[in-house]
């Protein structure tokens, strides 16, 4: 039986309603793929807690987690993925790269045009639609 992974990632959107996409490392599974940041939920941990969690451990970056987006599930070859993502605010600190090799700010419209992880792909396509608020 593959293992059950638990995972949040957040969809960060800045003043110009550009969306933060983080690429993953070489060497690890889905290596060099494109990803909203985030990571596993500890036991014992709420998805908004662990989400808030993985972008200081990640990234630096303190969040105010918003609303959920969709969940996903994604069978890997690793494992299988419960995937929620949820919009979220950056509230302060300059963003560091402690964990990805690269980063970009894409305008919603253009959120497709990177090599995502299947599991975030469902997301992708409910934020192209979404109204900026």
């Amino acid at each position: 039986m593959k293992k059950y992974i638990r995972v949040v990632g957040a969809v960060i959107v800045n003043d110009k309603d550009e969306i933060l996409c983080a690429q993953r490392p070489e060497g690890k599974n889905l290596a060099l793929k494109w990803e909203f940041p985030g990571g596993k939920i500890e036991a014992g941990e709420t998805p908004d807690a662990a989400l808030k969690r993985e972008l200081m451990e990640e990234m630096q970056c303190d969040i105010l987690v918003q609303d959920k987006i969709v969940t996903t599930v994604h069978e890997y070859d690793f494992g299988v993925v419960e995937l929620t993502t949820y919009y979220a605010e950056q509230l302060s600190g300059d963003i560091r790269l402690l964990e990805h090799i690269d980063m970009k700010w894409l305008p919603r419209a253009a959120i497709d045009s990177l090599d995502w992880a299947p599991a975030d792909i469902p997301a992708i396509k409910k934020i192209k639609n979404d109204q900026p608020k």
